[in-house]
């Protein structure tokens, strides 16, 4: 099974692609990155955009999506729940299974406590995808971290 983990963000949202198999691999990780310059619109349509140009490249069974939690910041939660609703649309448009975790779920799944700390869920994510150490930047190790997490359901 190839897994699309998701770290949601507005101006950098982590992705990673995973294998399912007899052992977990990673088959490719990254960021869609968007720059403040760009109007909203414009912004929220390049990500689109580079989802749907991972999902053509990848044909994933299971897009895996972490869950918003509440922010102190209404401002840059909204703009991320937007972010969020991108991929959730380009993902049902394609008809692929989507699973959302959220963030206790994840390190749970991931380092067997779901208090771990980043630098916990960042050295169990690369012994779980046998590399040498958790890809960069964070957030594309968060999105191996939610592909993980979403292999287990």
């Amino acid at each position: 099974m190839i897994i699309l983990g998701i770290d949601p963000g507005y101006g950098r949202m982590g992705w990673a692609v995973v294998r399912n198999g007899r052992t977990l691999e990673l088959i490719a990780a990254g960021c869609i990155e968007t720059t403040s310059d760009l109007a909203h619109a414009k912004r929220l349509s390049q990500i689109a955009i580079e989802v749907r140009e991972l999902l053509e490249t990848h044909r994933p069974d299971r897009v895996v999506i972490e869950q918003l939690l509440f922010t102190k910041n209404q401002t840059t939660g909204i703009a991320v729940a937007e972010a969020r609703g991108v991929v959730l649309a380009v993902a049902g448009a394609f008809n692929t299974d989507v699973v959302e975790v959220g963030p206790m779920q994840v390190k749970q799944a991931v380092t067997g406590y779901g208090h771990a700390d980043k630098r916990q869920v960042q050295e169990m994510v690369a012994r779980l995808l046998n590399l040498k150490k958790a890809p960069t930047p964070d957030d594309a190790a968060d999105a191996c971290a939610i592909a993980i997490a979403g292999s287990h359901r």
